[in-house]
């Protein structure tokens, strides 16, 4: 994916790949989704699910405007590298989650369930909001819909 005029050691574009990691050859959502996984655990093992949350929508205040700095200087609506709304929505799924690696193996399905599958109005977001907030805000309701189905999943884990 070299056709982005923004250098990787652009603040924007390396926050928009999440370090690079949207840069990986096929399916790079998930591998953003994966990315944000031990950040994700070391967040939630410091400050809990509420700094989990907060950094959730801290991270979709970030994405907005590194995804917004990428798509103007690429011009592509939505680029595959940018992968900053996969770990905003990921983190949000995972406040939901006990520091257990079964319950954030079970999160991370979930998220990319969602995400993938984009449910109303995660599916309404995505055709019709444009820039950063397109991007980002689809990601965040299928992180919401993740989260709340893991919450209620989780006494049944083994």
């Amino acid at each position: 994916m070299n056709d982005n005029p923004l250098p990787l050691r652009h603040p924007a574009r390396l926050l928009a790949t999440w370090f690079g990691a949207g840069l990986a050859r096929g399916a790079p959502g998930t591998w953003g989704s994966i990315a944000a996984l031990p950040f994700a655990w070391g967040i939630a093992w410091f400050a809990g699910p509420t700094g989990l949350l907060i950094a959730a929508f801290a991270i979709l205040a970030v994405g907005i405007w590194a995804s917004n700095a990428v798509t103007q200087a690429s011009g592509i609506k939505d680029p595959g590298e940018i992968v900053i709304d996969e770990v905003a929505g990921q983190w949000l799924t995972l406040a939901f989650a006990p520091l257990d690696p079964m319950a954030y193996a079970l999160g991370f399905a979930l998220f990319r369930l969602f995400d993938i599958t984009k449910p109303w109005p995660a599916n309404w977001i995505d055709r019709n909001l444009s820039g950063g907030a397109g991007i980002m805000l689809d990601d965040i309701v299928a992180g919401a819909y993740a989260g709340i189905l893991l919450y209620f999943l989780l006494p049944y884990l083994p």
